[in-house]
């Protein structure tokens, strides 16, 4: 299926009223350390961005009208390729241009009520005015239960060249470790390119098609940029499990989910000026049975096998998300 995230006065929504509508940008500026004016001016950028028409969705309402931003502002803007496909089908790929740093909040979902943390190297415990709580080494393990009987909240950093540990998983990035009704919630802020190459690996075999994994790689950072607009939680933007991508830390890192990730950096699918949440599945079969009804999605499968026979990454996701455009997030002056 291609959802569309909307400009709205308030929140930024999809226009299906069967699903359910996360917090606001507003309302994630009170979040410790909520959604950074660049952020706001990129996901702002993205959606008042106007795209050409297309039948891909006559039910959708048109994107309201950008608001000017200053003049002394910095803009964050989607880039849309305007050269005409190479092949029929075909997506035209953006160009190139400076690449943006976003910080994804996906809740960890898949770890027990009371995980136990570690690190590969230094870690240091703080609270959440950043004041330093307890640091250590890789030989000792934090405890941040200590803390959290008397604070709702404390974040767990690595020192320098040093990962987060819990679980028998690696993960890239911070935890923010929010007390719960039955221990910890742990949330992990990260960089998107890093969660994108984890997702790949989560999703698809790193020994496919090179072609078949960008292809899974722009799917996976337009969906996850989908829901950094409409957050699933205050808290988050969305889950590490299949209910929305499979996402397993380091662990499903390897270079070709890199290479992936790297060679299509910052490109997103988008729809008249607006995010495409794209919907994917592991056959044809299963996107038929659960997306059918719904409109676009890709088959993993099937983009493995366009792939090997030749098919480029941008190919592949025409040949999905027809009537969509490939968009490119970067930094630029107004």
């Amino acid at each position: 299926m291609i959802q569309l995230i909307q400009r709205h006065p308030v929140l930024i929504s999809v226009p299906l009223a069967a699903l359910a509508v996360g917090a606001g940008v507003g309302a994630q500026a009170l979040l410790r350390p909520g959604l950074r004016p660049a952020d706001r001016e990129l996901l702002d950028a993205l959606i008042a961005t106007p795209q050409p028409a297309a039948t891909l969705n006559a039910a959708s309402p048109p994107p309201a009208p950008a608001t000017p931003a200053p003049a002394s502002t910095p803009q964050i803007q989607a880039h849309r390729a305007e050269a005409a496909p190479t092949r029929q089908g075909a997506l035209a790929e953006p160009e190139q241009g400076p690449s943006v740093a976003l910080e994804i909040r996906v809740a960890l979902l898949k770890l027990p009520a009371s995980p136990g943390f570690g690190a590969t190297g230094s870690w240091r415990l703080l609270d959440r005015d950043g004041r330093l709580l307890r640091q250590g080494s890789a030989q000792e393990r934090p405890d941040p239960g200590t803390y959290l009987a008397q604070a709702s909240e404390v974040w767990l950093e690595p020192g320098p060249g040093s990962t987060l540990l819990s679980a028998d998983r690696a993960y890239e990035g911070r935890f923010r470790i929010l007390r719960a009704a039955a221990g910890v919630q742990v949330i992990n802020h990260l960089p998107l390119e890093t969660y994108v190459a984890s997702v790949v690996g989560g999703e698809m075999p790193s020994s496919w098609n090179p072609e078949a994994l960008r292809a899974q790689a722009v799917a996976a950072r337009s969906y996850a940029l989908a829901h950094m607009a409409r957050p699933a939680d205050s808290q988050w933007h969305l889950g590490d499990t299949t209910r929305w991508q499979n996402y397993e830390g380091l662990s499903s890192v390897s270079s070709a989910t890199r290479g992936a990730t790297a060679s299509t950096q910052g490109v997103i699918l988008s729809y008249q000026g607006g995010i495409v949440e794209s919907l994917y599945a592991a056959t044809q079969q299963i996107v038929e049975e659960a997306h059918g009804h719904l409109g676009a999605s890709m088959s993993q499968t099937g983009a493995q096998q366009l792939a090997e026979q030749g098919l480029r990454y941008n190919e592949i996701l025409g040949r999905y998300y027809q009537g969509a455009s490939l968009a490119r997030l970067q930094a630029g002056a107004g």
